[in-house]
């Protein structure tokens, strides 16, 4: 089949597609009459043959999801007549479920053929999302007892968050429609997700945000799972059994943890075999994220690991040193040179962000590669901060460095006072092209083109450190 084998028929809208099967010549008639002038096909008598480009694919799409449901909408008559069954080419199905708006209407396309549904399916299971109500304890049962469409699943996040309070921002409108009382969200049925999980055997990405104050112990759900992973963003606490899930992931190349702890028993501080990862699991991993820096103290080690960022656990001087100098000297048994590292800290002091900067430049088969820095305190004095760079100057490949501000006075929030430092800064690093100044935890981006600083508001702070 092609798709420039449409061709129209008549000035009445009707067209002609024809198809090969083997050596024989088979004529479908599809008549779709536009009444109103809707437009949809497209051609002149000079050229009658059209192709799918030369449709209006958006408008083809509403036609076909209208005719999927009965009556058919008031302004399209749709008369069929298919001795045959007629197929359009993947890359034809695939354009007219791309220009369908809603997950209502591609769901709808399923019944209209074979076709449409191997391609609609692909694009209501690709990527899923959940969340603590009722449509998902539908949706994992639909997982569960329909393996064929689990296996469709690339991407599954799952989203637990208290109610909004704008939620009944609408419930006045009508005076005469009956209040009705506010419901509490529902308790996620974990043994659900359970069953759906053990399905999706080729699921790539998946995101836990548990944020609505339930019990985030709830790891065993992923006990009978057999995909391999990607991407995981984990809000479940750090037990056996995420510890034992962790062991078989082979391919898991992104991981975020909310929670770690290497004992069992609070009052033993030993560590327990049992939440300690294996030697060669997670072994393709190369970004790390972590609330605690003994996530990365334990996870670093013998992993290939080059983009880090995590936070000090201590907030004392003497403390902090200890945990510093023990970070850095795990981190330095990465398998790969460090690209990116972030240190977030409870409370930023100048004298400490020297020291920690001054540790850093020291070991330097661990940074000959970084690419971004942060966080540092910008020392307000100019002496102190022509030092700052200096020190800067020995990470010759440094593109991206993160500033705390919060202490300047004036805060350099304007857009002529951050293009001012940036400025300061690439004079004595010129390598430097971004920088992020950070004032009161809203942060700024200053991106240098072509040797001119220009606040930017469209790249994400946020997600720099994670540039490769």
């Amino acid at each position: 089949m092609h798709p420039s084998r449409f061709s129209t028929i008549d000035s009445t809208g009707y067209f002609t597609y024809n198809t090969l099967f083997g050596s024989d010549v088979t004529t479908c008639l599809l008549h779709l009459r536009l009444l109103g002038g809707a437009g949809i096909i497209k051609g002149t008598s000079a050229n009658p043959f059209l192709s799918l480009k030369a449709l209006d694919t958006a408008k083809f799409a509403q036609a076909v999801v209208q005719s999927a449901f009965l009556p058919v909408a008031p302004n399209v008559e749709l008369v069929c007549y298919a001795p045959n069954c007629m197929e359009l080419t993947l890359e034809a199905y695939r354009n007219i479920v791309k220009n369908v708006g809603s997950r209502a209407d591609i769901a709808a396309l399923c019944g209209v053929s074979r076709g449409f549904r191997y391609v609609a399916e692909r694009a209501l299971y690709n990527t899923l999302f959940m969340q603590n109500d009722e449509e998902t304890g539908i949706l994992c049962q639909t997982l569960a007892t329909t393996p064929r469409l689990a296996m469709l699943v690339d991407a599954l996040t799952i989203y637990l968050a208290e109610k909004s309070e704008d939620d009944s921002e609408d419930e006045d409108d009508d005076e005469d429609e009956e209040e009705e009382e506010p419901t509490d969200p529902r308790e996620m049925d974990w043994s659900a997700v359970a069953g759906a999980l053990k399905q999706t055997k080729y699921l790539r990405y998946l995101n836990v945000h548990i944020n609505d104050g339930s019990s985030s112990s709830v790891s065993w759900v992923l006990s009978d799972t057999t995909f391999q992973l990607r991407r995981f963003h984990c809000d479940f606490d750090w037990d056996s059994d995420l510890v034992t899930f962790l062991n078989r992931q082979t391919r898991l190349e992104d991981l975020y943890l909310n929670d770690f702890k290497d004992s069992e028993d609070p009052k033993n501080p030993a560590p327990s075999r049992s939440l300690q990862l294996a030697q060669g699991s997670v072994s393709s991993l190369s970004t790390l994220e972590c609330t605690f820096s003994e996530a990365a103290m334990a996870i670093v080690p013998g992993r290939p690991v080059t983009h880090l960022k995590t936070c000090f656990s201590h907030s004392e001087t003497n403390a902090k040193r200890k945990e510093m100098d023990d970070l850095l000297a795990k981190t330095a048994l990465s398998t790969e040179p460090l690209r990116s590292l972030d240190l977030a800290d409870s409370s930023y002091d100048d004298r400490f962000s020297r020291e920690l900067l001054i540790a850093l430049v020291k070991i330097r088969p661990l940074m000959t590669e970084l690419r971004h820095l942060g966080i540092f305190v910008l020392p307000v004095d100019g002496r102190e901060r022509l030092r700052f760079y200096g020190l800067l100057r020995r990470l010759p490949k440094l593109q991206s460095v993160e500033f705390e501000v919060s202490s300047w006075r004036p805060s350099p929030s304007s857009p002529p006072a951050l293009r001012a430092l940036a400025g300061e800064l690439r004079l004595y690093n010129p390598s430097v092209i971004r920088m992020i100044f950070v004032h009161d935890f809203d942060r700024s981006v200053v991106t240098a083109v072509n040797g001119i600083c220009r606040v930017d508001t469209e790249t994400s702070a946020e997600l720099l450190w994670r540039e490769k």
